[in-house]
């Protein structure tokens, strides 16, 4: 008789635990990547829950139950807490630890990469392919001068803010955002040693930037850019036009262009070179590391003019006389008439 209680019990026992094993292996389901080892989940700002949801399913994850997850979010108040931002799933995750990913905003950044940039509208759509930002949205926000004066820049300086390299951003990062984040690398860029080295040639951060643009236009063999950087310090400080062809490219618009024609010295335009002395407004590009400290350690020397080669090796031959220099240009225009090339 007393082993009839004790059956009973442990039938209850065992139908308890198989219960709490049932809702455990249910509660501790989990979200899986359907294809490959690892998924993304763009989450937009503004996102609903049921949006997020349909962000899930787009990015390629399997979730064993759906209404567990839901009652799992609801638990955690996600629904109320939705925030945006690339989020990575490694494989799988349960479905507690996905919530929290998701409520906390931990996700995972982008590597943004930049160079070879000409204009706002070059960055811009550069960019906008990496962040959340709309390219509209980051031009317009550079458009407006209001938006860094109080750091020192200007619509035609603006370009100088931008360090070519790779950047870890997050990807719901806004314009405002952006701008921000560039300020602290261009700080962080122009350190004690770059400013005392700009004062020594008699330029700031911009000017310098300035000038690199116009370098990065002139030549690619680094070799060559401090020889470069030489001669147009050499004309500003003796108040000598740069008469630089990749201002006159860049007011013409048009760097497409092989041979710089007198119609285009007559062009009136502040990035004429030919035709006003000093610096033009801002630069030209977005200018390398490597032109810029070209600039910073330029080469000393007497050299006031240089001609590319006729070789076309991507060298120039400099010259310190007016003379010289035109022995060295008709050189050069003599071989490219020879090759045809007349614009």
């Amino acid at each position: 008789m007393k082993k009839k209680p004790v059956i009973i019990f442990s039938l209850i026992v065992l139908v308890a635990l198989i219960l709490v094993l049932a809702v455990y292996r249910v509660i501790s389901g989990s979200v899986t990547v359907a294809d490959g080892e690892r998924a993304v989940i763009y989450i937009p700002e503004g996102s609903s829950y049921a949006q997020v949801m349909d962000s899930v399913k787009s990015a390629g994850l399997m979730i064993e139950n759906k209404m567990i997850l839901d009652w799992i979010a609801g638990k955690k108040g996600y629904p109320q807490r939705i925030r945006p931002g690339r989020f990575v799933v490694e494989k799988s995750m349960s479905y507690s630890g996905f919530i929290n990913m998701l409520r906390s905003g931990r996700q995972s950044p982008v590597n943004v990469t930049f160079n070879n940039i000409r204009t706002i509208n070059d960055l811009a759509g550069v960019v906008s392919k990496q962040i959340e930002a709309d390219s509209a949205d980051i031009v317009a926000f550079f458009c407006n001068p209001a938006n860094y004066s109080g750091d020192g820049f200007t619509g035609e300086t603006i370009l100088s803010l931008f360090i070519p390299d790779t950047y870890e951003l997050y990807w719901n990062t806004d314009p405002a955002k952006f701008y921000a984040r560039m300020l602290r690398e261009y700080n962080r860029f122009w350190n004690d040693k770059r400013l005392q080295q700009a004062d020594k040639i008699g330029l700031t951060g911009p000017e310098v930037s300035t000038l690199a643009s116009i370098i990065d236009h002139e030549t690619t063999k680094a070799d060559e850019k401090p020889l470069i950087a030489g001669v147009y310090l050499n004309r500003l400080k003796r108040g000598i036009p740069l008469q630089a062809d990749p201002t006159i490219k860049f007011a013409v618009n048009d760097f497409t262009m092989n041979r710089i024609l007198n119609k285009h010295l007559l062009i009136d335009s502040p990035y004429n070179t030919y035709k006003y002395k000093g610096l033009p407004p801002g630069p030209i590009t977005c200018p390398s590391i490597e032109s810029i400290d070209a600039v910073l350690n330029a080469a000393v020397h007497d050299y006031l003019f240089f001609a590319a080669r006729p070789d076309f090796s991507g060298y120039h031959n400099f010259s310190r006389t007016l003379r010289e220099h035109n022995r060295n240009a008709a050189m050069y225009q003599r071989e490219l008439n020879r090759r045809k090339i007349f614009n």
